[in-house]
C-alpha cells in the first residue's frame, strides 16, 4: 500500500497559503489537511470553507477537510461545495448528539459525491468506529488531542492503529486509508506506517523542514 504524506496547513503561513499549496504539491505532497476548528469542539478558531474555496483552484492535491467542531452536519454542504475532496469528522462530536448521529453526516458527506472519514482522539477506543468502518473512505487515529499544532505524538495509540488495520482486513477493507494525526516525525513515521497505517499527517515536521521535499520523501520512505 503506497503512503501518502498529508501536510497540515495549521502549521503554515496563512499569510501566503496559496504559495504553500502550490510549494507542497510540488514537493511531493499526496494530501493537503486543513485542520478546521471552530473554537467550541476545540479552543482555537481556524478557518472555514472560504479558505477551501480559495485554495482550491491553485492545486490538484486532495483537499482533506478535518472538521473538529460541534454539529458537524451543519457544515458539511459549505465544505463540500468549497471543493473538498474528502471530509472527515469526530466520534466524540457525533456521539454526543446521538448514537446514529455519526453514521447519518458520514452519508450526508457521501450524498455530495465527496469522501468521508471517521475520526478518534487518544483516549477513544477505536473500536467506537468500527460499526461505520463499510461507510468510510478513510479513519483517521488522532495522536494528539485535537487543537493544537506541535505537540508530542502519544506512543499509546500505536495498538489502536494496529486494531484498526486488522479491523479493516477482516471486513475485506485492506484498501482503507488509515491516517495518524498528530505529532509525525522522520523518527517515528517507520513505527507508524509498521502498524498500519498508510496516511501521515505532518505539520511541524515538514513546515519547519529546510527541505520540504527531503522531509516529505523521507516521510514517505
Amino acid at each position: 500500500m503506497d503512503i501518502k504524506i498529508a501536510p497540515s496547513i495549521l502549521a503554515s503561513d496563512f499569510s501566503v497559503m496559496g504559495e504553500t499549496v502550490k510549494k507542497l504539491e510540488a514537493s511531493g505532497a499526496d494530501l493537503i489537511h486543513c485542520d478546521v476548528m471552530d473554537g467550541s469542539f476545540v479552543e482555537p478558531i481556524t478557518f472555514g470553507g472560504q479558505m477551501i474555496k480559495n485554495i482550491r483552484p491553485l492545486t490538484k492535491l486532495a483537499l482533506d477537510a478535518h472538521l473538529m467542531v460541534e454539529h458537524p452536519q451543519t457544515q458539511i454542504k459549505f465544505f463540500a461545495e468549497a471543493g473538498a475532496d474528502i471530509i472527515t469528522v469526530h466520534y466524540k462530536a457525533c456521539n454526543k448528539i446521538s448514537g446514529g448521529y455519526l453514521a447519518d453526516t458520514l452519508r450526508l458527506i457521501k450524498s455530495y459525491g465527496v469522501k468521508c472519514g471517521a475520526v478518534v482522539n487518544p483516549d477513544v477506543p477505536v473500536e467506537h468506529i468500527f460499526p461505520v468502518f463499510p461507510l468510510c473512505d478513510m479513519v483517521v487515529i488522532m495522536s494528539v488531542y485535537p487543537g493544537y499544532g506541535g505537540q508530542k505524538f502519544i506512543g499509546d495509540v500505536i495498538p489502536k492503529i494496529k486494531k484498526a488495520r486488522e479491523y479493516a482486513v477482516s471486513i475485506g477493507r485492506p484498501e482503507l486509508d488509515i491516517q495518524v494525526d498528530g505529532g509525525v516525525t522522520e523518527e517515528n513515521a517507520a513505527e507508524i506506517i509498521a502498524a498500519g497505517a498508510n496516511v501521515l499527517v505532518a505539520g511541524s515536521a515538514v513546515f519547519k523542514s529546510r527541505d520540504m521535499a527531503a522531509t516529505i520523501a523521507k516521510l514517505k520512505s
